[in-house]
Order: structure tokens, then C-alpha cells, then sequence
């Protein structure tokens, strides 16, 4: 029951500020890559070469050798396929990447990116900044192991976009083999508006694919799609319900990773409205509450900055994680603006074993003030505290914090509020 899963998640919440506001976690960090514009995603190739490659929104995807050089070609190049990006901000652009499990044999891999709006009829009395098209596309290497093949994107999925932020974007492979797609709600505020259902938002709504969780098979196809769907998908039987989806009740996920030990669980971290930022463990056939709720507190889509005192919750499932947001709460009281994802540690450094690495893009949205966080799970209990950079000021945006194929982390960060410039960094956090 939901109640029962508030009043866990509520305790937890209460130890999370406890620790939050009381002390922190010391980390060192090292550039690992700079020269870049906005890092959003970061893979290391399955191929045994060490190598890693960095996604930038503006349309590349970067090379960093084993030995920390950066090659000076991108291995993928979308920037003339993608839409022009308003530099001062924007969330549009390419925002995921995966690789096959099986990618040192058959060289796939696998893109989220924004395209212009596809339509089968003019619809100007709708258009509004930013209606787009998300596209999943499959992509092969070519004969050079540091460039893909572009004319090989295959076109999986077509998601039409009504507004230009909320576009979720990042993709893993889980461990039974299937592509995880995170897709935000659509888009503008609140989960309402043009291209929004208007009775319960895309969150709560089975029959669109926005807020969502997909899991897809891209190694078949099924029912004339260009990929197939698992027999084990929570709403196959479902009348109404998309069959790709996963989980639901998102608003927008910026960045999913699953724990490469353990339990191999599913982290995903949620940015929520103007009160509360929240990170989820997510299961199959789970409803994660958007926009009934606002990380634990009853949302009110008309009246955002202020919270129902009940609502009907029942059987939603509560963040692990949930923290006071900036924008409305302020001083001490707060931790950010905007959580971004986030990844297990499972590297060398014993005592980090199987704490959750995150951030939040910023204090403000008026100025650079991005932060570290790290939550331990005590016995099914999630508390965090703040990494405390001791050796750099890290003045900056944090993006997401993403990690390599031996359990690293890495910040990645930008200078800039929106899509500009190529000063940007990829630190690595290290004790």
C-alpha cells in the first residue's frame, strides 16, 4: 500500500536531511576530459579496449582512448540531423546512448536523439517552441573502430515530442538483455498543456509512451514494429496500454543506471516540479506517481507550488530518495534544483562499495552552483550527504554522474546554462 510505502520513504527522507545538512562525504576529483559541450551521457565501450566514449547534447559523441587522450574526430556525428538548439538553454538534442551486450561482434549501438517534428498534416494552429520528434535509432561501426557507420541508423521508434524540455533520453541495457528508454512526460509544466491528457497527465496515462519506462527487444521485431516486445512487459495483456512500457509515472528521468552488483536494481533519477527532487528504484509494472504526486507529496497540477493534503496514491510507489528543492524552500534547507543521475559505485575503493553517486545541476537556476550527493542504503533505509569536493571548487553545472565498466564514477559538467561553448568537463571521482 502506498501509505505504507510513504511512511518508510518519509523516514528515510528524514535521515537523508539529517545527513544532508550534517556532514559529508571527501572526494577528490580529476579531469578526465575537457574541451567538451554538454556532456550529457558516458559509456565504455564493451570491447575490452578501455576506451570511453562521452555524448554531447549538440550532436557528437567523443572518444577518450585507454590512455586519456581524446581523438580528435567524434565517433558519431548527428549535428546536422538534429534541430538547431537555443543555446541559452535547451533540452533537445542527442541525450542517450547504449551498447549492444553483444557489441564486439556485431558493432551495434543504439541513440536517442531529437529530430524535427514528423507529421502526416500540417498543424500550425498547434505548433508550439520545440515540438519534435524523439528518435531511437540502431547504428553499426564502420570498418574503423573509431568511427560509426551514419548511413546504418536504423529508425526503431518515432516518438512525437509536444514541447522541448522533458524528453527524458537516456538508454541501458538491463541484464536480461533488453534496451531501457527513458522518456519525460512531454514537456511545458505540470504534466499539462498542449499534448498533455488532460484528465491525468502522460504520467498516469497507459496508453501514451511520455513519462514512461520503456523495455524493448532490438534483437526481433514484432507486429510490423522495428523491434520486438518482451512477453514478460507488465501491460502486454493490457487493453489500452502501450506493451513497450516498463514502469510509469514519470516526469522527467534524467539518467537510469542499474547496479552492476547486487541485485542488479534499476536507479532512476526523477526531476520533479517546483518543491521536491526524488530518485527511484524502479520495477517492473511500478507506478512512480507523476502527477498524483510530487516525489512523496500530493501535487496539484492547477496550483503546483502548493501540495494537497491527500489525494488517491494508493498502490504508487515512493522515491527512495526525495530532497527540499531550492527553489522553493532555500538556505540550508536545500539541495538543489534539478537531481541528476546517477550510478552504484562498484570500483576499487572498499568503503564506497554500493553507495549511490548523484548530483543536482545547481543551488539556483540563476547561477553555477552544481552539486555532489552520495545516499547509502542502511538496511533498506537510503540516507545521503553531500560529497564534499576537497580539491577542486567545481564551479559548475553537474549534468549526471555516470560510471565506467570497472564501477568508476564520473561528473559530468558544463559551464554554461544551455548548449554552448566547448569548455566543458568530464571529472572522475576518486577518494
Amino acid at each position: 500500500m502506498r501509505k505504507l510505502n510513504i511512511l518508510a520513504a518519509l523516514t528515510a527522507v528524514a535521515m537523508a536531511f539529517l545527513a544532508g545538512s550534517a556532514g559529508a562525504l571527501d572526494v577528490k576529483v580529476e579531469a578526465f576530459a575537457t574541451g567538451l559541450q554538454s556532456p550529457v551521457d558516458l559509456k565504455e565501450v564493451p570491447d575490452g579496449s578501455g576506451r570511453i566514449f562521452i555524448m554531447q547534447q549538440t550532436g557528437a559523441i567523443a572518444v577518450v582512448n585507454a590512455d586519456g587522450t581524446m581523438r580528435p574526430e567524434p565517433f558519431l556525428d548527428l549535428r546536422a540531423k538534429i534541430p538547431q538548439l537555443y543555446v541559452r538553454f535547451d533540452e533537445r538534442g542527442t541525450l542517450g546512448f547504449a551498447f549492444h551486450p553483444n557489441y564486439k561482434d556485431n558493432g551495434k549501438f543504439y541513440v536517442y536523439s531529437s529530430r524535427d517534428i514528423v507529421r502526416e498534416k500540417e498543424d500550425l494552429l498547434h505548433e508550439v517552441f520545440g515540438h519534435h520528434t524523439s528518435y531511437v535509432s540502431e547504428f553499426t561501426v564502420s570498418k574503423n573502430p573509431n568511427g560509426a557507420d551514419i548511413d546504418s541508423e536504423r529508425v526503431l521508434m518515432k516518438i512525437e515530442q509536444p514541447q522541448f524540455n522533458h524528453n527524458g533520453g537516456a538508454m541501458e541495457f538491463g541484464p536480461d538483455g533488453y534496451l531501457y528508454i527513458a522518456l519525460g512526460d512531454g514537456g511545458f509544466a505540470d504534466d499539462w498543456g498542449y499534448g498533455h491528457n488532460k484528465k491525468i497527465g502522460n504520467g498516469q496515462d497507459l496508453s501514451s509512451l511520455l513519462g514512461k519506462i520503456l523495455r524493448i527487444d532490438v534483437d526481433s521485431k514484432s507486429d510490423g514494429l522495428e523491434y520486438g516486445i518482451p512477453a514478460d512487459n507488465p501491460f502486454v495483456n493490457q487493453d489500452g496500454a502501450r506493451a513497450e512500457i516498463f514502469a510509469y509515472g514519470f516526469r522527467n528521468p534524467w539518467r537510469m543506471t542499474f547496479d552492476t552488483g547486487g541485485d542488479h536494481q534499476l536507479f532512476v533519477a526523477d526531476v520533479q516540479q517546483n518543491s521536491y527532487e526524488e530518485v527511484d528504484i524502479v520495477t517492473s509494472g511500478g507506478n512512480y506517481g507523476w502527477r498524483v504526486m510530487e516525489a512523496n507529496h500530493c501535487f496539484d497540477y492547477l496550483n503546483p507550488n502548493d501540495h494537497l493534503d491527500s489525494c488517491d496514491s494508493a498502490g504508487m510507489i515512493a522515491p527512495i530518495i526525495e530532497y527540499n528543492h531550492c527553489n522553493k524552500f532555500g538556505g540550508k534547507n536545500c539541495f538543489g534544483v534539478n537531481v541528476q543521475g546517477g550510478a552504484v559505485y562498484r570500483g576499487s575503493h572498499e568503503s564506497w562499495q554500493g553507495k549511490y553517486f548523484y548530483g543536482d545541476w545547481s543551488m539556483s537556476f540563476g547561477g553555477k552552483s552544481g552539486r555532489l550527493y552520495v545516499a547509502t542504503n542502511d538496511g533498506g533505509t537510503w540516507a545521503f550527504e553531500r560529497a564534499h569536493v576537497t580539491n577542486h571548487d567545481l564551479v559548475t553545472h553537474v549534468l549526471a554522474v555516470l560510471q565506467d565498466l570497472k564501477g568508476n564514477v564520473y561528473a559530468l559538467t558544463s559551464e554554461s546554462m544551455g548548449p554552448f561553448g566547448s569548455r566543458d568537463t568530464v571529472y572522475k571521482i576518486v577518494p
